[in-house]
């Protein structure tokens, strides 16, 4: 079955370095974390590659990723295509509320949610959602890949996301904020529990002064959904205008996970946590740069990647 990979690069993330955070190069040949992620997607089986970014930042996008991703997905038969992100955009169909306009100030696009929704038309099979500048590591892809091999339209609330041990998902430059799953028996999530303050300590993490569980699972941003999905997407983008967007219209976000939770309690959709043991990385601020920089060489130099990335990719 043919599987997606949608990848949010729209964000407007803090810059450093004069660059745009999730075009960083940190791999041994000026690789990016988003190659490494397109590489463990098709390795893992999926053959398609959607980026969502904004109009602005497409030359400085292809220059430093699109192009070269182009002609290796041409090389190695997987379909490529872009989504657009815009603070303007609202997608076909859609009816804003009378007297609503974009406020004055306001730059920001209107968050994951309406990143995933503008791909509305691109995306006709089941698919996975990740952030542009998180490494999650090979293991997640396969999972997530195995999971949508099991996608019937008959069930098209039944998803998935990756579940991140804590203690992988720590930085040593600082707090962090973590979406800590909550789960039946089943491995089902029921919710998650936004916490924030999360630091490493010599013998585990705390938040709050509170010691915490490093092998809890928690949420990255990384998901498997259905084609379907992008329709619930639709009305709820509908009452993020109605409601949220009017009420603090500078910083209203319609979000990915926040809406799944809706929907989870609504009963409208299950979520499988699907356990990866990867460490997770990234840039989030300018000096993890040169971690993950060092990171990859670690990977590079044990055998995980070819320093010639996706040479190991052509059957």
């Amino acid at each position: 079955m043919k599987t997606a990979l949608v990848i949010m690069a729209a964000g407007i993330g803090s810059r450093f370095g004069g660059g745009i955070k999730q075009l960083a190069a940190v791999g041994p040949n000026g690789e990016i974390i988003m190659d490494y992620s397109i590489h463990d997607a098709i390795e893992a089986g999926f053959d398609k590659i959607v980026f969502i970014i904004r109009h602005d930042i497409e030359e400085a996008f292809k220059e430093a990723i699109g192009d070269r991703i182009e002609k290796i997905c041409a090389w190695l038969g997987v379909e490529i295509d872009y989504a657009f992100q815009a603070l303007e955009n609202v997608p076909e169909g859609f009816s804003v509320p009378e007297g609503f306009s974009v406020p004055e100030g306001r730059s920001k696009p209107w968050g994951t949610g309406q990143a995933v929704l503008a791909c509305k038309g691109i995306i006709k099979e089941p698919f996975a959602v990740i952030n542009a500048d998180d490494y999650y590591g090979k293991e997640a892809f396969v999972r997530l890949h195995d999971f949508l091999q099991g996608y019937t339209p008959d069930k098209p609330g039944d998803l998935a996301m990756a579940g991140f041990v804590l203690k992988n998902t720590l930085s040593d430059n600082g707090a962090v904020t973590r979406g800590i799953c909550q789960m039946n028996d089943a491995h089902y999530l029921t919710g998650v529990l936004e916490t924030g303050g999360i630091e490493k300590t010599a013998d585990g993490a705390t938040a709050g002064g509170k010691s915490i569980d490093i092998d809890s699972l928690v949420s990255m941003n990384m998901w498997a959904l259905t084609p379907e999905f992008v329709e619930l997407l639709e009305s709820g983008f509908v009452e993020f205008f109605e409601k949220a967007a009017p009420a603090n219209p500078l910083k209203a976000e319609y979000l990915l996970p926040i809406y799944i939770d809706e929907l989870l309690h609504a009963d409208k959709v299950s979520v499988k946590v699907l356990p990866t043991h990867d460490k997770w990385f990234g840039v989030t601020y300018a000096e993890d740069k040169q971690t993950v920089i060092d990171s990859f060489a670690r990977l590079v130099a044990d055998g995980v990647y070819k320093k010639d990335l996706f040479s190991d990719l052509k059957k």
